[in-house]
């Protein structure tokens, strides 16, 4: 799975505990789910580039530096914009669109049903924000549209990976790279991640 990367660190570990927990109610899984995001967002664009600039300090001039490349944030809808709030807490003068693509209880494959993206996808960074990628299908059928609206650099991340859907990603999209915190045991036959957290939406927005 070369197209995977983990992100560890302790306070990753700490705050996924806390989201895996059953008795952890939905403010706390949305405050939490918003650190964990912020962490991730450090290391899902540590290799931006930069470009020189001038700055005056209060005693002298000196180098600062500014992001070259434009950011493009893609929640996939509903679930994904539990992640939103930390990549912007990072990256403020990102640009936001959206997808919205559910998966059929009954069938497992995805539907779309909205997208709105600013017009600069083909030449920006383009995050594209799940929590859990189980199957793939909902992550490679937004990758897919992405890319037939012009986005050419697509970075998928995720919370929680399963195998399932890690090689269903890297099968059909292999230029897009996968982050993830974790990557659980596998799927179960209702297409749910072992052990998993259960579903994201529902606990972000309270509709267990």
């Amino acid at each position: 799975m070369k197209n995977l990367t983990i992100i560890d660190h302790p306070l990753i570990r700490r705050d996924l505990s806390i989201l895996r927990d059953r008795r952890t109610n939905n403010h706390l899984f949305r405050t939490t789910l918003r650190r964990i995001s912020s962490v991730m967002a450090f290391e899902v664009t540590r290799d931006l580039k930069l470009g020189r600039r001038t700055v005056r300090t209060p005693l002298e001039k000196t180098t600062g530096y500014t992001l070259v490349d434009e950011i493009v944030i893609v929640p996939v809808l509903r679930a994904g914009l539990g992640l939103i709030e930390g990549f912007l807490d990072f990256i403020p003068e990102a640009r936001v669109g959206h997808v919205g693509i559910y998966r059929n209880e009954k069938t497992l494959e995805p539907v779309d049903y909205y997208s709105k993206f600013p017009r600069v996808l083909n030449n920006a960074l383009v995050l594209l924000l799940d929590p859990m990628l189980a199957t793939g299908g909902s992550g490679t059928a937004a990758i897919s549209f992405l890319k037939q609206k012009g986005a050419k650099r697509i970075r998928f991340v995720s919370l929680l990976a399963a195998p399932e859907g890690v090689k269903k990603i890297s099968a059909a999209h292999p230029d897009v790279r996968i982050f993830s915190t974790v990557l659980d045991r596998q799927l179960n036959s209702h297409g749910y991640i072992l052990p998993g957290l259960g579903d994201a939406g529902d606990r972000i927005f309270g509709t267990e």
